[in-house]
């Protein structure tokens, strides 16, 4: 159930009256004591019903919310708690609750070193307490892929940072194919994650094409406080969109791909298309399927392609078929006399 954020201030103010049984709360009284609470939160002034307090005394009373609030009326006008000592803060978790707790940190937890999560790291901390002490230590349910050893990540944070003030870059960048290291002035955009391995997206300064750095080879990185900060209407969803991995090439470069997959490997293909471009074009009798793909011709699509070895057969376009076909072919070479 969605709740908005007036309606948990009222249902902690009425909680936080309930608790005082030095007072008789009226009902009256409990709409006084939300309509402050709204003012010392908001900031304005809230009229708040005789009609909503009746259904926020409902609502807690039920167990919609997990509250289930004793909530009684002595000589039919005060309102009080039946058991002294409750409180809607104090319910115990359940074993559901206690879960769905354990897997949110673990995955609140990789982004540990995000800046952007840094206020959230004392909620964190309290939440493992909570769950350590309420229920047995247990290995998480959810396994969620990650490499804490991989180059770069120390840059991910600058780069956040730098994408959010709008400053723009020098960064030492140091390619696999290249000999030595050169400066880029970058205006970066996006931090774009693929396959475990970070990128960052942007300009470079004076120029109109798009980079992708791996994180991983940046060498270092500082600030030109002095250059004004170009985006240029960036849309990476449009960047993107016809295009597996994180490579984009020009638009010659887009191909429309046919291929075979085997009757073991369509269902894995059918549930998870490999993009949002795939189509179905035939099934065949013996359960294998003919798809087709529209994306641009980069590293990536052909890894994944080889990555599928005989499980697949790439039909069209005729370059791909040779490119697929002379790496199968090499990669065979290289075990040897097989025979």
């Amino acid at each position: 159930m969605a709740l908005n954020k007036n309606a948990l201030i009222r249902y902690r103010t009425i909680d936080k009256c309930l608790q005082n049984r030095q007072r008789r709360w009226m009902l009256d009284d409990l709409i006084k004591a939300c309509s402050e609470a709204l003012y010392e939160y908001e900031g304005k002034l809230t009229n708040v019903s005789k009609r909503t307090v009746q259904l926020d005394i409902q609502m807690m009373r039920s167990d919609k919310l997990g509250y289930n609030a004793p909530i009684e009326v002595y000589e039919r006008k005060y309102y009080r708690y039946e058991a002294e000592d409750f409180s809607i803060t104090d319910i115990p978790l359940t074993e559901i609750d206690m879960d769905v707790l354990t897997e949110s940190v673990e995955m609140l937890k990789q982004f540990k070193d995000f800046s952007l999560f840094n206020e959230l790291n004392g909620v964190i901390q309290k939440l493992e307490d909570k769950v350590y002490r309420e229920k047995n230590h247990q290995a998480p349910i959810i396994h969620i892929d990650k490499n804490e050893h991989l180059k770069g990540l120390n840059h991910l944070d600058t780069l956040y940072q730098a994408i959010i003030k709008k400053i723009v870059l020098e960064i030492e960048y140091q390619s696999f194919s290249a000999r030595t290291s050169s400066q880029i002035l970058l205006h970066a955009y996006i931090l774009k994650e693929y396959n475990n391995r970070w990128f960052v997206v942007g300009r470079n300064d004076g120029e109109t094409r798009i980079l992708t750095l791996a994180l991983d080879r940046i060498i270092q990185i500082n600030f030109d406080l002095d250059k004004v900060y170009s985006q240029q209407n960036f849309d990476a969803d449009e960047y993107y969109r016809n295009t597996f991995g994180v490579t984009v090439h020009g638009d010659s470069d887009l191909i429309q791909i046919e291929m075979r997959v085997d009757r073991y490997n369509a269902p894995y293909v059918l549930t998870k298309p490999i993009h949002h471009s795939q189509k179905l074009l035939e099934r065949y009798p013996n359960g294998s399927i003919l798809i087709s793909l529209y994306v641009h011709h980069n590293f990536e699509i052909e890894r994944l392609i080889l990555g599928f070895a005989d499980s697949v057969e790439v039909v069209q376009p005729q370059r791909l078929r040779d490119r697929i076909a002379m790496k199968l072919r090499k990669g065979y070479s290289n075990y040897g006399d097989m025979d």
